[in-house]
């Protein structure tokens, strides 16, 4: 499995069109074949700053998880609501079954 948490501080007055943005692109990203699990998570001190919580069956699926339609639409609807860059954090998965438990 291939795990990565994104990081995205947003500009206050963007949070509800990026909220909107992010859902759409969160339950398309659900539906496709590599893709294990996709969480779009806010932070309760701070709603400008949210994480995407990416799994991956192979790191293969990432490549293809950005060529499609639905991700390129976000990045592209997104970008200018960025208050800094977004970053990512790439994780492995040590649970001997890969349930995370």
């Amino acid at each position: 499995m291939f795990i990565a948490h994104v990081f995205l501080h947003i500009k206050p007055e963007c949070i509800d069109a990026f909220i909107q943005a992010t859902e759409n692109n969160a339950s398309n990203s659900r539906l496709e074949a590599g893709i294990a699990r996709f969480d779009f998570i806010q932070q309760q001190d701070d709603p400008s700053r949210f994480v995407l919580v990416e799994v991956y069956q192979s790191e293969d699926d990432v490549g293809r998880h950005k060529e499609t339609e639905h991700y390129a639409t976000w990045r592209d609807a997104v970008h200018d609501m960025m208050a800094e860059p977004r970053y990512s954090i790439k994780f492995n998965n040590i649970s001997p079954d890969g349930s995370g438990w």
